[in-house]
């Protein structure tokens, strides 16, 4: 069974070589364009993004290696039943709605620029914010590695050589492209090419469809062929199954719209109503885009039905081989594709390393560490932690090479589903205290970690991570209904006073 790309010739390689390098250009024309050094300025680009340039980076950010790899692999694997993937796609877009305005007046008034600020703004408790920041570095350092393990599976078959020194050279030399321009130009180099690259996202996508229809024939076809050949793949989800797609719904839905580098676009929008508009495009995006990665997995599964499991989250290249035996139009529309692919995981992969860098910094250097530090100090500190965590993810998408890709979406938002209190309700509900949203999240961080490390990942086909937001929401609301108003108040009030007098 073939199950690679084709190995690109001198001129394909030296068009995606010219991709790259004009990643490196943006880089320096961010470095170029900041008005100040600052770190407001680096990580969010003065607040002042624009309609498409928020919406392209929201689009690249939220679609990724996942998406193309791990989403296709997953539909190859579960058949039509992965269906569920394009409703908790649009699901993100729907929790977005039901804080990001609030968040976003709040965040203008009060100059956030880390998700942490908002938490200390909300609940002035520093343990909180530090605890928080832990869990989302923890969470999206995990996705960070996935996207790292994405770019080696990319390069896999590229080249006539081992497969594995395909993936290795993959891993390294993307990620180092993803670091130098980070830390030359910050957001505005990341928001940048996240346009550019979700722009070649849609062509690549458009592009994938219509190949993958010219190869193999329709989609009513492919079904046809599985209901004599394969009709477990038809099969409509049993109760389990049920209760795994609305598991999917909450996790992917509330976790999704919590990523760090999601809330900090929320800060960066020019106005409101530039937000509002973005949001309203993107709902109707995942239909147009998680759809082509469910018909390549069912083209896949009708058509080359022998994958084993391992095999199973490089469909998309095998596909690309197939393509590119066609013709030479063929051979080049797989090279566009291949920029597309490398487009989605890098403008995912640079965001992330963005949020990182900026947590570390502001949230635990800046307050734990060197309270105070000069802003160019926190600047260097910054982009230290950067090539610090990216040379670590590199490594360990190295060592964990053969690790399915959904395996890893699945823990991250364990983790990042627990700040949906303190997000969601804390925006809604003012006697949501401080002391009682930090004992949820820790009870559900470890509700939901020990049943991951039991082997209970899915209890019940249920996330660990649902369990865990149950215990979190029980902890955070009780402990603070428990709190009687009066205390409160009279608390407050000798906090006030104490501080009155510190200042006199």
């Amino acid at each position: 069974m073939i199950c690679q790309m084709a190995p690109l010739n001198t001129m394909e390689i030296g068009f995606i070589a010219l991709y790259l390098a004009f990643l490196l250009l943006i880089g320096v024309a961010g470095w170029r364009s900041r008005k100040a050094n600052t770190l407001r300025d680096f990580y969010l680009g003065g607040s002042s993004t624009g309609l498409w340039v928020l919406l392209l980076t929201l689009y690249a950010t939220q679609y990724s290696g996942n998406t193309l790899f791990g989403f296709t692999g997953k539909t190859y694997r579960v058949g039509f039943s992965w269906t569920v993937s394009i409703q908790f796609m649009t699901a993100i877009v729907v929790v977005y709605l039901t804080f990001a305005p609030r968040l976003f007046s709040l965040s203008r008034k009060q100059g956030f620029i880390t998700p942490a600020d908002y938490l200390q703004h909300r609940f002035k408790t520093p343990l909180l914010s530090l605890v928080a920041s832990v869990v989302m570095i923890l969470a999206i350092g995990n996705f960070l590695l996935a996207q790292m393990m994405a770019m080696g599976k990319a390069v896999e078959g590229l080249f006539e050589t081992d497969p594995w020194w395909a993936y290795f050279c993959g891993v390294v030399f993307l990620a180092a492209i993803i670091v130098v321009y980070e830390t030359l130009g910050g957001f505005r180099a990341v928001a940048w090419t996240d346009a550019i690259q979700g722009s070649i996202l849609m062509v690549g996508f458009a592009a994938l469809i219509m190949l993958i229809f010219q190869r193999f024939g329709s989609l009513d076809r492919a079904t046809s062929l599985l209901a004599e050949t394969d009709p477990s793949a038809l099969s409509p989800p049993s109760a389990a199954g049920m209760r795994e797609w609305i598991s999917y719904l909450l996790i992917v839905g509330i976790g999704g719209a919590l990523y760090p580098q999601a809330v900090q676009r929320i800060y960066c929008a020019r106005n409101a109503s530039t937000l509002r508009r973005s949001l309203m495009i993107m709902v109707f995006l995942p239909l147009v885009t998680t759809s082509v990665s469910l018909i390549a997995g069912i083209m896949g599964r009708a058509y080359l039905p022998h994958l084993s499991p391992d095999q199973t989250d490089s469909l998309l290249t095998i596909i690309c081989r197939e393509v590119q035996q066609q013709s030479v139009l063929g051979r080049w529309v797989v090279v566009v594709l291949f920029a597309a692919i490398l487009a989605a995981i890098m403008s995912t992969a640079d965001s992330l390393l963005l949020s990182i860098s900026s947590m570390l910094t502001k949230d635990i250097y800046a307050l734990w560490i060197r309270p105070g530090a000069s802003e160019p100090e926190l600047m260097r500190f910054g982009k230290w932690c950067a090539w610090l965590f990216i040379t670590i993810a590199a490594v360990g998408a190295i060592l964990l090479r053969g690790t399915t890709l959904v395996t890893l979406l699945d823990r991250k938002l364990d983790l990042l589903i627990q700040l949906g209190p303190a997000f969601i309700l804390g925006l809604r509900w003012k006697p949501l205290k401080g002391h009682a949203v930090l004992l949820g999240l820790v009870t559900g961080v470890v509700i939901a970690l020990t049943l991951a490390a039991s082997g209970y990942g899915k209890l019940y086909n249920i996330h660990a991570g649902i369990y865990g937001l149950l215990g979190n929401l029980l902890v955070a609301t009780s402990c603070s209904l428990l709190v009687s108003p009066t205390g409160t108040r009279a608390k407050e009030e000798e906090l006030q006073n104490a501080g009155a007098k510190s200042h006199g």
